[in-house]
């Protein structure tokens, strides 16, 4: 069992509060979640108005897979947001075996 992690941290320019971007990260997190059969939150910077920091993981039976799906999911969000710049991206992939 491959257990693939992305963090990415995302800048959002037009964002006056916490209200704006909240709007903004939920509709990223959303939008991801039902296009790659993810599991995504926002897992940091909760308090800046203008940076968010999300997590997405995926798990699989293939590592290629798995980091397939994650390197998907990064640049749909980079391509289809202009509202939220990654700023930066880290991933790792773990290997289970019981």
């Amino acid at each position: 069992m491959y257990i693939g992690a992305l963090q990415l941290t995302l800048h959002v320019p037009l964002s006056a509060s916490l209200k704006d971007k909240r709007q903004v990260v939920q509709s990223v997190l959303q939008r991801v979640r039902n296009k790659f059969e993810v599991a995504a939150a926002e897992v940091g910077t909760l308090e800046s108005w203008q940076v968010a920091t999300i997590g997405v993981s995926c798990v699989g039976n293939s590592a290629h897979h798995v980091e397939t799906v994650l390197e998907h999911a990064r640049r749909y969000i980079e391509e289809t947001r202009p509202d939220a710049e990654v700023i930066d991206a880290q991933s790792d992939i773990i290997n289970l075996e019981w």
